[in-house]
């Protein structure tokens, strides 16, 4: 067996998080190593315009602000590996945690940023045309169809909360559910009927999503089938959001952290320390702690608290 590999701070992410938390945790001097994960760069990876991070004006491609993070976090230093953790043990610490290829690592602090994943349908033309019209964010994708039709599938709150933002955006909403009820809290149901009874939403029950169509400008409609019947039905759009949910990358931490529908729990208090865990020691930040607001900018932000928190917890700690 390898000797670990030891840092003072271990990151665990290349997302806004990870590498927000990598630049604060570099500048306090902590010297901290960042574990990229499999999907390096996170969501943003797979979005093409991002026009709402501050200060980018003109907007900026995803995979290009990931790149500039990156760059930044290596501007101080900060030691990249690229490697998937598998296994860890957060009983003690030095906490312990296992790579993809069986290489170990310790570490006196550690801070998760695996973030969260968007659930997909699993749609041969749906990973086709990914970020050329097929999106899992309004909020992120929203502003590119305004005054366009689009689609959402799904019946929870997600999805109505999705379809009800994309509403004062875009000319038509179309709600495709395969039931004739939905998941979600009463008064979303009831502000989506009100958009259904003024003619921007429209909602099309016990369909499912068949296929995304389009060509090489990206998304150009949609056909539907119905379960009921076998009918299906092609629907013109130039927007597909699939808003099934999401899927917090905590899998690995199960039984050691306390956790909330997959979501890291975080302290969240006003006496600072509010993104340790269940763990003292352990931080969370970004997507894998937050179920709510979900954007870039937000994780960046629980990225550079994190940092903050663990710098003063070892400073205290060692005392």
């Amino acid at each position: 067996m390898s000797t670990p590999k030891h840092a003072k701070v271990l990151i665990l992410g290349s997302g806004p998080a990870g590498y927000t938390a990598a630049v604060y945790a570099a500048r306090a001097n902590l010297k901290p190593l960042l574990i990229t994960g499999l999907a390096q760069g996170g969501q943003l990876m797979t979005t093409t315009e991002v026009d709402n991070w501050p200060a980018d004006v003109d907007g900026v491609q995803g995979p290009e602000l990931m790149e500039r993070f990156q760059k930044h976090a290596e501007r101080f230093e900060t030691e990249l590996v690229f490697d998937t953790i598998v296994k860890v043990d957060l009983s003690r610490r030095p906490f312990t945690l296992t790579g993809d290829t069986g290489d170990l690592y310790t570490c006196d602090a550690l801070i998760i940023a695996t973030g969260a994943s968007a659930k997909y349908l699993g749609l041969e033309s749906e990973t086709a045309f990914m970020g050329r019209g097929v999106s899992g964010c309004a909020t992120c994708d929203g502003f590119f169809y305004r005054n366009k039709d689009v689609v959402v599938v799904g019946g929870g709150n997600t999805a109505v909360e999705e379809a009800l933002y994309l509403s004062n955006i875009c000319r038509k909403v179309t709600v495709i559910h395969r039931r004739d009820k939905f998941r979600a809290e009463p008064i979303l149901i009831d502000r989506m009927m009100s958009k259904v009874a003024n003619g921007n939403m429209e909602l099309k029950l016990h369909s499912v999503l068949e296929e995304v169509l389009g060509d090489d400008s990206g998304v150009t409609g949609v056909r539907i089938r119905n379960v009921q019947t076998g009918a299906t039905e092609p629907v013109d759009v130039a927007g597909c959001f699939i808003a099934i949910g999401h899927h917090p990358n905590t899998d690995i931490f199960t039984g050691q952290l306390e956790m909330k529908d997959g979501y890291i729990v975080t302290q969240s208090g006003r006496q600072g320390m509010a993104t340790m865990t269940s763990v003292p020691g352990v931080f969370a930040a970004g997507d894998v702690q937050d179920y709510v607001y979900r954007q870039a900018i937000t994780s960046a932000a629980t990225g550079c608290m994190a940092a903050l928190d663990a710098q003063f917890w070892l400073d205290n700690a060692e005392k």
